[in-house]
């Protein structure tokens, strides 16, 4: 494994301030995205800023622009009147 590509499960638990078990909960339910290398796992450093929300996929921006968008349509009164204020 090289060490400029990827990071550990236990590396990663630390950047988030997470247990080891946690961040390996979150590999196991996919959210986020790891390989497998032999009884490891390995979360490609391209990814880290994803995780950390430094970096957003396509995907996840097409989700909030229709968060706000839907949010606006629900609570846009509401919304200017509270930004008079």
């Amino acid at each position: 494994m090289e060490n400029n590509k990827y990071i550990t499960i236990p590396q990663m638990a630390k950047i988030l301030g997470l247990s080891r078990i946690a961040v390996y909960k979150k590999v196991k339910k996919g959210e986020i995205e790891a390989i497998r290398i032999g009884r490891n796992y390995a979360i490609h450093k391209k990814s880290v800023a994803n995780i950390l929300g430094k970096d957003l996929k396509e995907k996840d921006k097409n989700e909030i622009d229709k968060a706000i968008k839907k949010t606006l349509e629900e609570y846009g009164d509401v919304l200017k009147r509270l930004g008079r204020e």
